[in-house]
């Protein structure tokens, strides 16, 4: 069974904000990647089939394939660990997450699923409906 990462997308309003962050971010880089302070000690496990899970407005809405973890030195001589995932951002049902500093692990039996993508623009939910089912976290 596959372990995940949960982290918070800071300033991020929505799966489309998130989307244009981090291709700007590419450019920037040169890579699909964000950096924190500890490599996690379950690195195996995470590297065998897990993702990052993002947090945008207090939901867990999307994720990513985690690829790999390498240590850099920053240009005061501090260690970090860039965590590398994939480019493909994928939608996933929303799951409430309250607040929380840098990263958690997320086992896969609370990983929320993927989100069901609709056949037809004409098969989507009224926007107002859509709002109220997430909020109650069935959608």
């Amino acid at each position: 069974m596959a372990l995940h990462l949960i982290k918070l997308a800071v300033g991020v309003s929505d799966f489309g904000h998130l989307h244009q962050l981090q291709k700007e971010r590419r450019k920037e880089r040169g890579r699909y990647c964000f950096f924190t302070r500890h490599t996690p000690r379950r690195a195996d496990e995470l590297l065998d089939g897990g993702s990052i899970y993002w947090v945008i407005k207090g939901y867990i809405q999307a994720r990513q394939r985690l690829r790999r973890f390498a240590t850099e030195v920053d240009h005061e001589g501090r260690a970090h660990c860039a965590v590398g995932y994939d480019k493909e951002l994928i939608a996933t049902q929303w799951q409430p997450r309250r607040a929380f500093q840098g990263w958690r692990y997320l086992s896969a039996k609370d990983a929320p699923p993927d989100r069901l993508v609709y056949a037809a623009e004409d098969d989507a939910l009224p926007a107002a409906m859509a709002q109220e089912l997430r909020s109650l976290g069935l959608l």
